[in-house]
């Protein structure tokens, strides 16, 4: 009876939902400010969009909340388990925009109105090293296959095979999250599977095993998708305007750098390493790193990474130098920062998170973060004196001091007697201080995905049985 009073209640929306389809859904900017807010939908997922412990993140969110910030409205997000449910919310007018790492395709453009594009990708076959590495498209023939249902990469293997490739096969797997093809492909159940470089990228820190067989296409365009019923309004107009600008004052290269920048120079093996160590020693010493990172007001992947880096999590790590502890603090360091026991693994916890907030503290106002925290990270390696001669070096030169990437490139010269001579502090291994923070970097955001990925809402699984089979066939297919 609760089965058949839910589907009544299904047809008695039915007219309200056609009529919402049919509907002149189209949106200007200023409806948008009036209704005051911007609704955003999208894919939950590192490259996306996540809930970090300090609130949402994501590439695609921070784009979008810039936008909500110029329009003076809030962003209300919202997220599809799937790329067709993502398409279909935004056919049916829940949502002003559609952005998720979305590429620009023929398909698509038939049925909504998009953006410029504001990033590209490439999509590439990923297999598992050990495997025979495929080397083009060729001998993908017999392997299992591994995409997602409704992609992009869906519909570039329907083309393939309609040009006369009618020996192609694909597993369809549904989801909106890449990460669950890699953890197929890293678990042997699938050969291989199609993943965008940008996903790939970022989220090869968690599957070190996996690499890039061949791309299978060249680079695509990533844009927004928005009602088809906008392409010719304002909104449309507000957004490439938007997007245009963004481009050019380099926020969007900004942001990419928050979440794309890796380390070339850290190692596949390094990588491997570091994944085995989180699974085999973190849990032994995770709930006491929150409780201090709470403390101190600082993010505890990042506290992890950092004595990750300084100990490999031994508190009884002792150096030739005299440095111990999992924070490897030297005795001055110590005694400064009221630490009686350096091999006590609280202690010294805590000892480092002081003297690494206290660097940041010394820094200049108008060092902004991430910045400032990799530049502090610099200082507790090489010391703020030597850090204070690499931005003065850096400024020589016609860079930016207070950006990590500029003061990265200076921090080697400090080896060089023609730079060191001229600094007040003199010589200094700075080679060895930027492979310190860039280490720090690869391991904070390797512990951030692997949280972002456990802490990602699960699909519902008891929804779709109760939509009746006629009105599942009148949803439009997402290409």
């Amino acid at each position: 009876m609760a089965r058949s009073l839910h589907l009544l209640h299904i047809l008695a929306l039915l007219p309200a939902l056609f009529l919402g389809a049919c509907d002149n859904q189209s949106k200007t900017s200023e409806e948008i400010k009036t209704r005051g807010e911007l609704r955003f939908i999208t894919r939950n997922s590192p490259t996306t969009y996540y809930l970090g412990r300090s609130g949402p993140r994501g590439f695609e969110y921070e784009l979008a909340s810039l936008l909500a910030e110029e329009l003076e409205v809030d962003l209300v997000v919202t997220t599809a388990f799937s790329l067709d449910e993502l398409f279909n919310a935004l056919e049916r007018g829940e949502a002003d925009i559609a952005g998720a790492g979305l590429t620009l395709t023929e398909a698509r453009n038939k049925h909504f109105a998009s953006s410029q594009s504001y990033a590209k990708q490439i999509p590439q076959v990923v297999y598992k090293v050990g495997r025979k590495k495929p080397r083009k498209i060729e001998d993908l023939a017999g392997q299992t296959l591994a995409v997602l249902a409704d992609s992009s990469h869906e519909e570039l293997l329907e083309k393939l095979r309609d040009e006369g490739l009618n020996w192609l096969e694909w597993e369809s797997v549904e989801g909106s999250d890449t990460g669950e093809l890699l953890s197929r492909v890293n678990e042997d159940r699938s050969d291989l599977a199609i993943v965008d470089s940008r996903d790939f990228f970022i989220q090869q820190n968690l599957v070190p095993r996996l690499e890039v067989a061949f791309d299978l296409a060249v680079e695509e365009d990533i844009v927004w998708y928005l009602h088809s019923s906008v392409r010719d309004t304002s909104l449309l107009e507000t957004i490439n305007d938007f997007l245009h600008r963004r481009l050019t004052d380099e926020s969007i290269a900004q942001i990419e750098r928050r979440y794309f920048d890796r380390d070339e120079d850290i190692s596949r093996i390094d990588s491997q390493t570091f994944v085995g160590k989180v699974r085999r020693d973190l849990s032994s010493y995770q709930q006491l790193i929150e409780i201090v990172a709470r403390e101190q007001k600082i993010p505890w992947e990042l506290l992890a990474a950092i004595s990750y880096q300084e100990s490999h999590w031994d508190p009884k790590a002792t150096s030739r130098t005299g440095v111990r502890g999992m924070m490897m603090l030297t005795l001055a360091t110590a005694e400064e920062m009221d630490v009686d026991d350096r091999t006590d693994p609280a202690q010294s916890l805590r000892g480092g998170a002081r003297y690494f907030k206290k660097l940041r503290r010394r820094l200049p106002d108008d060092i902004l973060e991430p910045d400032r925290s990799w530049l502090a990270l610099a200082a507790y390696n090489i010391g703020m004196g030597h850090l204070e001669d690499a931005r003065v070096l850096t400024e020589r030169r016609g860079g930016d001091p207070h950006l990590w990437t500029d003061i990265m490139d200076t921090l080697p010269l400090l080896e060089e007697p023609k730079h060191y001579r001229t600094l007040r502090y003199g010589y200094a291994r700075g080679l060895e201080a930027v492979r310190y923070v860039q280490n720090i970097r690869h391991y904070y955001n390797i512990l951030r995905w692997q949280t972002a990925r456990a802490e990602r809402p699960e699909a519902p699984r008891d929804a779709e049985p109760l939509v009746p089979e006629f009105l599942r066939n009148l949803k439009l297919r997402a290409l």
